[in-house]
């Protein structure tokens, strides 16, 4: 039987995205098992004192510590790296570790970061918050507007960042554009992809430097464990992210690694599906509430730039009802789809983001973000879109719709 502890990157490079998501970054053991293993270890023996301090010194290749290295991670790592087109990968427990880290492993007090107005919750508190306690001034710009980019620019300028599609309101951001401002800012481009994941959405093609993922998303997309990705050139993630990560402990669990490197095996089944199921949702509702964003549909105002980025609408929907009490009504009336603030699942899910995934943000930058009190979020999953949208039409009748 043949045994290989590692797959040539040149080769595995030329596969199509659907065999690297299957088989790329295994490396198997001498057992020669079909299935990745879960190395669940914190710790690695050394032949002897002088080999665990070469490791140590950085002479000798080999494991440490799996607060830096375990095979699990490493194979996830590999797999993603194919999959959006990186020379490196460090993957974290949650996607906030992803963000945070990405960003203050690069950032100092002094420097300067623009960031687009539409983002996850929580990012938003990274930017207007978080990163301001430790003297990083912070821009927010909508996101949508490449002239407020490149007027937000300033002499200490370090960092770009942004969503797209974005949080909750799927406003699109040209990458492209804005990764070309930043750079002739020399700012680093810092792109969070786990809206579009990479299935649907290459943001390295576009000019991006880092890419940054909530894997708990589509990359599990069974809602099962948190994991987070960061993603980039060889030399920053080795010289500029693992110099601050390394002795943060960000990392992501071994067993969470393998779960994620499972699902990867279908995320492009899984989101394909999503992306149709979510189209034909967009369609049959377009004209039932009032108002609905979807990229995918002709209706949305960015459509065009979508489709040149995206290879398919997403799986997400925003749609508009009267008010907050209008919305829960729609919520609490729900028969199949599940409330939760989860997304990227392959059940479908509905929240409103005001009181859930946007709840801390202040509601003046909520109303600036375009997350009005009737909003809500739907993330279509993989069920038939017959019964999603029976359920939803009932729901909406009975909200009042």
């Amino acid at each position: 039987m043949k045994r290989f502890t590692g797959q040539d990157r040149a080769v595995t490079a030329t596969w199509h995205p659907a065999t690297q998501a299957v088989r790329g970054g295994t490396a198997r053991s001498e057992y020669g098992e079909t299935s990745e293993a879960i190395f669940l270890t914190s710790g690695y023996a050394y032949d002897s004192a002088g080999q665990a301090a070469a490791r140590f010194r950085g002479e000798e290749p080999g494991m440490t510590y799996s607060r830096l290295q375990n095979p699990t991670n490493a194979m996830l790592e590999e797999r993603l790296c194919l999959l959006e087109g990186a020379e490196a990968c460090r993957v974290t427990a949650s996607g906030m570790a992803a963000m945070s880290t990405a960003l203050l492993s690069h950032l100092s007090a002094g420097d300067h970061v623009v960031a687009g107005r539409a983002l996850f919750g929580s990012c938003r508190v990274l930017v207007d918050t978080i990163l301001p306690r430790f003297g990083i001034e912070t821009t927010i710009v909508d996101g949508r507007d490449n002239d407020a980019w490149a007027k937000a620019r300033k002499p200490n300028t370090k960092a770009f960042f942004l969503e797209t599609p974005a949080n909750p309101t799927l406003d699109i951001v040209d990458i492209a554009a804005v990764a070309d401002i930043g750079h002739d800012a020399g700012a680093l481009v810092v792109v969070d992809n786990a809206f579009a994941s990479p299935v649907l959405q290459k943001p390295f093609l576009m000019g991006a430097d880092v890419v940054a993922h909530s894997a708990t998303k589509h990359m599990d997309g069974q809602g099962r464990v948190l994991a987070g990705a960061v993603l980039g050139s060889a030399q920053w993630i080795n010289d500029v992210y693992l110099a601050m990560a390394r002795h943060t402990g960000p990392v992501l669990s071994a067993f969470n690694a393998w779960v994620v490197l499972k699902s990867l095996e279908t995320i492009d089944l899984r989101v394909r599906r999503a992306v149709e199921n979510a189209t034909a949702v967009a369609t049959a509702l377009e004209h039932r509430v009032p108002k609905l964003l979807y990229p995918g549909l002709a209706s949305h105002p960015q459509h065009d730039l979508a489709m040149r980025q995206m290879s398919g609408g997403g799986t997400i929907i925003a749609l508009f009802v009267a008010d907050r009490v209008q919305a829960h009504a729609l919520l609490d009336a729900l028969e199949l789809i599940d409330i939760s603030n989860n997304l990227g699942d392959s059940r479908t899910l509905m929240t409103h983001p005001a009181s859930t995934t946007h709840a801390s943000v202040a509601a003046p930058i909520r109303e600036e973000m375009g997350i009005t009190e009737g909003m809500l979020r739907l993330s279509v999953g993989l069920e038939d879109p017959r019964d999603i949208i029976a359920d939803l039409d009932q729901a909406l009748t009975r909200a009042g719709l």
